[in-house]
């Protein structure tokens, strides 16, 4: 297994934020694959999804996840990436995957962009349909769950995650 953290869960959960903090806790580098797919397809999330439509943004996001070759990085995925195994078989080949679990009213709380965010979902999906969708995939996928409390400080988080990683 790799020396990397992954940090899944919804969007608004705090990956990138989180991610960033445990990167500088760690020492390690840090990802966020929703640059890596902007950089790979030349395009805003937002446009890859209102242009090609979410099967084929679920795809590309896919692919740039399972060219992922990297060493001592927290990585910071889109919140779809379970929706493909091939990409989460990807990620936990490269170390452990740690669920941010955040309930979906502090979820709502937090989103209030989501039309314009690059979410991958239906039209007409709300958030609480795709919490439904994802919840159980994020929990599989996963080897620990950090359960993040409304209003918990990141500091908090970071430190939960550190330990259910075993740092």
């Amino acid at each position: 297994m790799g020396n990397n953290v992954t940090l899944i869960g919804m969007p608004g959960s705090g990956k990138s934020t989180v991610g960033v903090l445990l990167a500088k806790a760690l020492g390690y580098q840090f990802i966020d694959t929703d640059l890596v797919l902007q950089q790979r397809e030349g395009a805003l999330l937002q446009d890859i999804l209102d242009q090609r439509g979410v099967e084929a943004f679920l795809d590309a996001e896919e692919e740039a996840v399972k060219a992922l070759d990297c060493t001592r990085a927290v990585i910071a995925p889109g919140g779809s990436v379970v929706c493909r195994p091939g990409g989460m078989a990807r990620l936990q080949a490269l170390g452990a995957v740690v669920y941010l679990h955040v309930p979906l009213a502090e979820l709502e709380r937090r989103v209030d962009n989501i039309t314009t965010r690059g979410i991958a979902m239906a039209p007409g999906q709300t958030l609480a349909h795709v919490f439904a969708q994802r919840e159980p995939l994020y929990r599989r996928y996963a080897g620990a769950t950090v359960e993040v409390r409304p209003g918990a400080g990141l500091e908090e988080t970071v430190a939960a995650v550190l330990a259910a990683c075993n740092f």
